[in-house]
């Protein structure tokens, strides 16, 4: 058998009861001209072999099935192949291939040099004015008509875990100034005591300043934010200086609460002490289990809700934890941190899960995780330093302002009217629990209308003395 002379063969597309002879191939040739006497038998007999390639599509394997003997070496090789193109409707007429090339597919539309003819391409594209709206509107434009994002692409974002934005700005800015706040703390307590780390006369268990140290640099620290019956301005502690065991080195609660310290005649009245805390951290324990929560966690919702919303859910979660810790909290007991914002965003990803159920996967599974989670950190809320308190505080500030800020995909006006029914409640109710709480810390004795509340943040033990009092475990005579 020679290349000059390929086989009869069965067509493997088109049952036949005799062998389909390739002779026979000129009668469906569309626009061959039999008058020309062309041999299809000889398919070296014509160099542009425009025949096989239109009654088998150009493909030189699909002229012989796979188990015929007709070899790759010995096949011919087209000189070029052949096609037509839509605006050629003239019967017979083929033009090549690379002129194609340059031809657009949409009728009169040039062709751009270098481009391939998908690129020319028109699609219809619905969504295109609103998106260019989209980008145009603000921020705040970009909340409130999140709902023209397309549906469709919104879900996919959603469970691919695409959010608003890249990269978490804030998050990162956050981190870097709360570095560099606790290389201060380290650097202070050195010159104050001689070490970095506090080791006399009491370990830091989180490997951090001591607490005479952390109330200097800004902790929350009740008698240093108002007038405190059981621990006056007058009242004799551990300078931060103070290494000896018992202390040599006192000082009062007015030297060192710092920052210009309380006037002789005057109440303590160092507000900031509510904000300041979320930038302070204990240790190197705890500043690396807070960072890292924050760098993962926050930024993810940082992520999913844009720059602005988080950083009000952030700050409104972590202050509002220092408002119900200083209320409940021991008096004496300095609290610094940033778990209370921390846990703020943790509560949002409670709002993610409720609202989007049906996006989650798992979610049944998902819901027993971050329960155990949130439990865990509820028990990190009694290490020493730390202020349960703030933890609570945080995440129920979180849930309320996260309902507000978090942009939730509703597919049906139902769940879209009772999404903003929720809005319009939690708003005001936020608002509200932040009047009452300052009012209270300033002008009643939480301590009386909770009693047992300093136990959600503080273990009965021989050290706090049962959790009772102020909970300073040093003081001597006052002046």
């Amino acid at each position: 058998m020679t290349a000059q002379d390929p086989p009869s063969y069965t067509n493997p597309y088109e049952p036949h009861d005799e062998p389909f002879d390739i002779s026979m191939a000129k009668h469906a040739c569309y626009g061959c001209d039999d008058e020309k006497g062309r041999d299809l038998k000889n398919p070296h007999a014509y160099e542009d072999d425009e025949v096989f390639d239109t009654v088998y599509g150009g493909d030189d394997r699909s002229r012989y099935p796979s188990d015929s003997t007709y070899h790759d070496e010995d096949r011919p090789t087209p000189a070029k192949r052949h096609s037509y193109t839509d605006d050629d409707q003239r019967t017979g007429q083929y033009a090549p291939v690379d002129a194609v090339d340059s031809a657009p597919l949409v009728r009169e539309m040039p062709a751009k040099k270098g481009w391939s003819t998908s690129r020319n391409m028109e699609y219809a594209d619905p969504e295109g004015q609103e998106a260019r709206d989209r980008a145009k509107a603000g921020p705040l434009g970009r909340f409130f008509n999140s709902a023209r994002y397309p549906l469709q692409q919104r879900i996919e974002d959603k469970k691919r875990g695409i959010g608003r934005q890249k990269h978490p700005f804030v998050v990162y800015i956050l981190t870097v100034a709360m570095i560099a706040v606790f290389i201060y703390e380290l650097v202070y307590n050195s010159q104050q005591q001689g070490s970095p780390i506090s080791l006399k006369p009491v370990i830091n268990p989180m490997l951090g300043p001591s607490s005479s140290a952390l109330i200097s640099l800004g902790a929350r620290f009740p008698p240093c934010m108002k007038l405190v019956q059981q621990v006056p301005p007058s009242t004799n502690l551990a300078c931060a200086n103070n290494t000896a065991n018992p202390v040599t080195e006192i000082c009062t609660v007015a030297d060192l609460c710092a920052f210009g310290g309380i006037p002789p005649s005057g109440e303590p009245n160092q507000w900031f002490r509510f904000i300041t805390p979320i930038f302070l951290h204990a240790g190197i324990i705890h500043i690396l289990l807070n960072m890292l929560s924050q760098v993962v966690l926050s930024g993810q919702i940082e992520r999913e809700m844009g720059s602005g919303g988080f950083l009000l859910t952030y700050f409104s979660a972590g202050i509002f934890g220092n408002v119900l810790g200083g209320n409940f909290s021991l008096v004496g007991v300095p609290s610094v941190g940033a778990s209370g914002a921390i846990f703020g965003t943790l509560a949002v990803t409670w709002v993610d899960l409720f609202a989007h159920w049906k996006y989650h996967y798992r979610p049944v599974r998902k819901l027993i995780f971050m329960t155990i989670e949130l439990l865990i950190g509820f028990a990190i809320g009694y290490i020493p330093y730390l202020d349960n308190f703030a933890h609570i505080g945080g995440f129920v500030m979180g849930l309320l302002v996260g309902t507000f800020f978090y942009p939730v995909i509703s597919e049906t006006k139902r769940h879209r009217t009772i999404m903003w029914v929720f809005r319009l409640v939690v708003l005001p109710l936020a608002i509200i629990l932040f009047v009452v709480l300052v009012r209270n810390f300033y002008t009643s004795d939480p301590y009386a209308a909770c009693s047992g509340c300093r136990y959600l943040s503080c273990f009965p033990s021989a050290a706090n003395n049962r959790c009772q009092g102020t909970g300073i475990t040093m003081t001597s005579s006052n002046n």
